[in-house]
């Protein structure tokens, strides 16, 4: 079967990654998802194992990377994982917190970047999950704004000569300030959804970079701005 690009994304099994997977399939990409649970609708679908280390883990993704890709590049490498947890410097969870705010978003993003290297195509891009709030403080949830502004410089290292990255690679985080998820509707049900991000737009706008359309410039923080449930990516 013939394709119209390839694609990786990490967190495909989400809220966030199903939108994307199913996104892409519908323009006839072929999609490789790569999270702790199997994603019954892309292409390939790769387990992370999350009782391994960081080391252990990046072994074992790169090889099943190589082992579904084979010799093909992609032209898109999407990185939606992670999660929330809140907690100040009091708080009994900080330390617990904050280590699983680095393992959801760091680990992942930076075996991201590592996949990259590898296979994504010279002019392909990488996008990684930041967070409006980590552009500032964040002292009601420190670990969590701790591991975003990590992704964050992350994002500027790689856009940067000599990253390690193929030529002309485009790398943007998209910072989110409330997505619309089932979950975020279940749990803030008088919340004004109006302000929430729809899934459908951010899996469009990584369809239009991955189509070369409208791309920022390379290692751009873009704010995901909604209000009357119209949203706009600025760059921070």
């Amino acid at each position: 079967m013939s394709f119209s690009g390839r694609v990786v994304i990490y967190g495909g099994k989400g809220a966030l990654g199903s939108a994307c997977v199913k996104h892409f399939k519908k323009i006839n990409w072929w999609v490789a998802s790569i999270d702790m649970k199997e994603m019954e609708e892309a292409d390939a679908s790769i387990i992370v194992e999350p009782s391994e280390n960081w080391t252990a883990q990046e072994k074992q993704v790169l090889a099943k990377v190589e082992e579904v890709l084979g010799s093909n590049k992609v032209e898109a490498i999407i990185n939606v994982a992670g999660g929330w947890a809140g907690g100040n410097a009091a708080s009994k969870d900080f330390i617990a917190n904050a280590d699983l705010m680095w393992r959801q978003s760091v680990w992942s993003s930076c075996i991201t970047a590592a996949i990259a290297s590898k296979h994504l195509k010279e002019g392909g891009i990488v996008t990684l999950p930041g967070a409006k709030a980590a552009t500032s403080g964040t002292p009601g949830m420190i670990g969590y704004g701790m591991a975003k502004a990590a992704i964050h410089q992350l994002t500027q290292s790689l856009a940067a000569p000599n990253s390690g990255l193929p030529a002309n690679a485009f790398v943007a985080s998209i910072l989110p300030i409330t997505l619309d998820t089932p979950m975020n509707r279940k749990w803030m049900p008088d919340a004004d959804t109006t302000t929430w991000t729809s899934l459908e737009y951010i899996a469009d706008l990584f369809v239009r970079w991955s189509k070369n359309e409208g791309r920022p410039a390379s290692g751009s923080l873009v704010s995901l701005v909604t209000k009357g449930g119209q949203t706009e990516a600025v760059v921070v």
